[in-house]
């Protein structure tokens, strides 16, 4: 994925600052098609996430003494991941709030950026999905209410797989579009801030534990129900601006595999066999507390170096 050592994985201001620059730009194409899509309060959403990741990472620094940081724009990053992840309609006050907890709670009281153990947008999310459940579900744009594509598989039905792809559909604001989601992921792909190997393992661990799941419990899954699992939801804006995160993902080649096959396992086991048709933001969290042990399992061991014998043996 990324070119890093060890946590915490970023050192340099400039080369942060860059990296940085570079996810606001690849997120720009997912969330511009959001704001026309869903219309003004999905700016409002955004500029309110932004807003409060930016001031709560400056104030929390001055309290505290320490040198301002909100100018690496990984706080401007976090504010639009978060905002990727709200509702179009939601009140512009709770990612707000979730741009509190994601700065002060998540990421400046475990040390800052390198130091943090979850995703902060991401345990954001989780946070306001527990604390503001009925309106963090409500997908409903200009009064009018409508049922996600992942809603709509979880009860038996089908959607339009074209629609699903460009994105007229429900759901959050930057989950919507995949191919606005491919746009900003190709960017980041040609600019080599992320490798394929993350994104891929997780959609292709996750299409296959759906489809295990689904014949254990359903019988055979058919085609368009397994392309619409992929193309709903948090699945491919997760794949590729998320569980790439920096700090917690591992830095090892097999460690990113196993991680990224824990995310489409746990992802497949929310969506199929749990009560919520979602499922990827604790998916990613939960592998990210995971990180630690699947990195001392993976890490290759120095040249010369043999394995402790046991005792007796």
């Amino acid at each position: 994925m990324y070119n890093v050592s060890v946590s915490p994985h970023i050192r340099d201001k400039s080369s942060t600052r860059k990296i940085m620059i570079d996810v606001c730009i690849a997120l720009v194409p997912t969330l511009a098609f959001g704001v026309w899509h869903f219309g003004v309060n999905a700016l409002i959403v955004i500029i309110s996430s932004v807003l409060s990741c930016v001031v709560s990472e400056a104030v929390f620094e001055l309290i505290v003494k320490k040198p301002i940081t909100v100018f690496d724009f990984s706080a401007v990053v976090t504010g639009l991941i978060l905002a990727l992840n709200m509702p179009p309609d939601i009140a512009w006050w709770v990612p707000a709030v979730g741009g509190v907890f994601a700065i002060v709670i998540v990421k400046m009281l475990f040390g800052g950026i390198g130091q943090n153990i979850m995703n902060p947008a991401l345990a954001a999310r989780c946070f306001l999905l527990i604390s503001f459940a009925s309106r963090m579900t409500d997908f409903s744009v200009d009064g009018v209410s409508s049922a996600t594509p992942l809603a709509v598989l979880k009860t038996g039905g089908s959607i339009d797989l074209l629609d699903a792809f460009l994105g007229f559909k429900s759901g959050c604001i930057g989950e919507v579009s995949v191919l606005a989601i491919l746009i900003g992921a190709a960017y980041l792909l040609i600019k080599k801030v992320i490798s394929i190997r993350i994104p891929a393992v997780y959609i292709l661990s996750t299409a296959l534990f759906i489809f295990i799941f689904s014949l254990a419990t359903d019988g055979m899954p058919t085609w368009q129900f397994m392309v619409g699992e992929l193309l709903s939801g948090g699945l491919m804006a997760g794949a590729f601006f998320m569980a790439t995160d920096y700090t917690t993902s591992p830095i090892t080649k097999w460690g990113q595999v196993m991680y990224a096959a824990v995310i489409g396992f746990l992802t497949a086991v929310f969506r199929i066999l749990g009560s919520s048709a979602e499922g990827v933001s604790y998916a990613i969290i939960i592998s990210n507390l995971l990180v630690p042990v699947i990195e001392k399992v993976t890490v290759p061991r120095p040249f010369g170096v043999k394995k402790k014998e046991k005792k007796g043996a």
